[in-house]
């Protein structure tokens, strides 16, 4: 692609398993076109950039980024680094009817949810929660796009519900629920989900 118009362009028309971003491209920069690409698609997106230290990297993570490499880097790396997130994102663990990731699991076909065996009670709007961050495993989920995708763009219901159903799946498959190590915040985006420890 010859500039960031170019690129958003072709996005919209095709569609590709990874997306890998410079930050300096000319026209539409690359942490705009992260923005813009995580609103409607949760593809892993990998961001290269010159820009070095910790502010750098927050600020590619909070606007939907799943990993952050910067200049210079090896082909090694960057290839080490692709393989990671496409198998994050596309190698989850099916069992025919059946999401599995660790000590839990999730029957698709019953709508029904199991940790270490134990059926769990979860209401409809928890168990698709789960299944949506399950599925998204390793990626940033935007509150804005797991609240349309469970309660629906039209909903009359508030943002603040959210917060509330991920409190509640915490309290039920998370050890600790006041220090969370499955379902994480990451402040000011949203949650990501990590697995089962």
């Amino acid at each position: 692609m010859n500039d960031g118009k170019e690129a958003l362009d072709y996005l919209e028309l095709n569609s590709i398993k990874l997306l890998i971003l410079d930050i300096m491209l000319p026209g539409i920069d690359g942490l705009s076109i992260c923005e813009e690409v995580r609103k409607k698609s949760n593809i892993p997106i990998i961001i290269i950039s010159a820009k070095t230290g910790e502010d750098a990297r927050i600020i590619g993570i909070e606007l939907g980024a799943d990993d952050y490499i910067e200049k210079p880097y090896s082909i090694k790396e960057l290839c080490v680094r692709v393989k990671s997130q496409l198998k994050r994102a596309y190698e989850m663990n099916v069992e025919t009817d059946k999401l599995v990731d660790g000590d839990l699991t999730i029957d698709t076909i019953g709508g029904q949810v199991f940790l270490k065996g134990k059926k769990l009670a979860l209401s409809k709007k928890e168990y698709k929660l789960l299944k949506i961050l399950l599925e998204n495993k390793g990626r940033v989920m935007r509150k804005e796009n797991l609240f349309n995708m469970v309660w629906g763009i039209d909903s009359f219901s508030e943002i603040s519900t959210l917060t509330v159903h991920i409190n509640k799946l915490r309290e039920k498959i998370e050890k600790n629920p006041k220090n969370p190590k499955s379902i994480i915040t990451v402040w000011g985006v949203g949650y990501r989900y990590e697995g089962t420890i």
